[in-house]
């Protein structure tokens, strides 16, 4: 058994290894002078109105991918015919066509605003309807073996999605400083989107492990990198991807989380707060119903006709 849990452990870093070779980064886009300053002034713009650190560095790494698309037009010279026919030739999924129409539209209506860009070319760019999202809840057998043949910390990782339904990017940032223990029970305080924060309470067994990770990582951190703070939400969702079998992620795991919380309580609303959505239509979309379920709910509906009528 236990060689068995070593070889799958060469598998989940080797896996992680190519990934990480081949990861898509910012960082390698070609230098677009045109629009570095107006995207450094607009992420200063952010940070100076509160944005969260997560926000302002993706936006700032969709813009520069944006500019390396687009070169060498400068902004000034970009009209919403550019912005329209670039957006359609991308073959994204509508949640990331959303963003970046998102990021544009904020980019231009400042540069605009102030007087920066004579003109708004994103203005006229069409809304990105959201699809009904559909619940994908990872099987609860399936990534708790997983976990349990992973490293400790990745382990961890995947009990704080899989049993209390955090983000990756809450994860991360999860704290010693964020436990609380009180009157025999741990909760736990969860950084969200958005520098929201919610308190949610966390079964004995996970607050323990969480506070023994606190204690030892580094800073308090229960995921510290080397140089200091926390890992990025990216690579922790990288890590349990690679510990995970295809087609499941850590995402999949919130779902399965959702799915178990709304069967116990029938509570929409509970689990909209556990999860930190900021509408139970959101909620909606994470919770699956059994078939076992769907069966009982259609034979309740069906009418009681007397034998008479027969």
């Amino acid at each position: 058994m236990r060689s068995m849990q070593l070889e799958h452990r060469v598998r989940i870093w080797e896996t992680l290894r190519r990934n990480a070779t081949h990861r898509p980064s910012t960082n390698h886009l070609p230098h677009t002078p045109h629009w570095a300053g107006l995207i450094d002034d607009y992420a200063e713009f952010l940070a100076a109105g509160g944005g969260p650190h997560a926000t302002i560095r993706l936006r700032r790494g969709q813009l520069r991918y944006v500019a390396s698309q687009l070169r060498p037009q400068s902004p000034g010279e970009i009209d919403a015919d550019d912005l329209i026919a670039w957006l359609a030739r991308q073959p994204w999924a509508s949640e990331t066509r959303r963003s970046y129409r998102g990021a544009l539209r904020g980019f231009f209506r400042w540069a605009h605003g102030t007087g920066r860009l004579l003109d708004d070319p994103a203005a006229a760019l069409p809304v990105v309807r959201q699809q009904a999202g559909v619940p994908r809840p990872a099987p609860d057998e399936v990534w708790q073996a997983a976990a349990a043949a992973a490293p400790p910390r990745v382990a961890l990782m995947m009990r704080l999605a899989g049993e209390a339904g955090l983000r990756r990017g809450e994860i991360a940032r999860v704290h010693a400083q964020d436990l609380r223990f009180d009157r025999g029970a741990f909760s736990l305080v969860i950084h969200g989107k958005g520098g929201k924060q919610r308190l949610i309470p966390l079964a004995n067994q996970l607050g323990v492990a969480v506070a023994g990770a606190g204690i030892a990582g580094a800073g308090g951190w229960l995921f510290p990198r080397s140089g200091g703070g926390h890992l990025s939400e990216e690579w922790v969702g990288e890590l349990c991807a690679a510990a995970l079998p295809d087609p499941w992620t850590l995402h999949t795991l919130r779902h399965a989380f959702a799915t178990r919380a709304y069967a116990v309580s029938r509570d929409l609303r509970a689990v909209q707060l556990l999860l930190g959505h900021s509408s139970p239509a959101v909620t909606q979309r994470y919770v699956a119903v059994s078939d076992a379920a769907l069966r009982a709910a259609m034979l309740g509906a069906v009418p009681q006709v007397s034998a008479v009528s027969l």
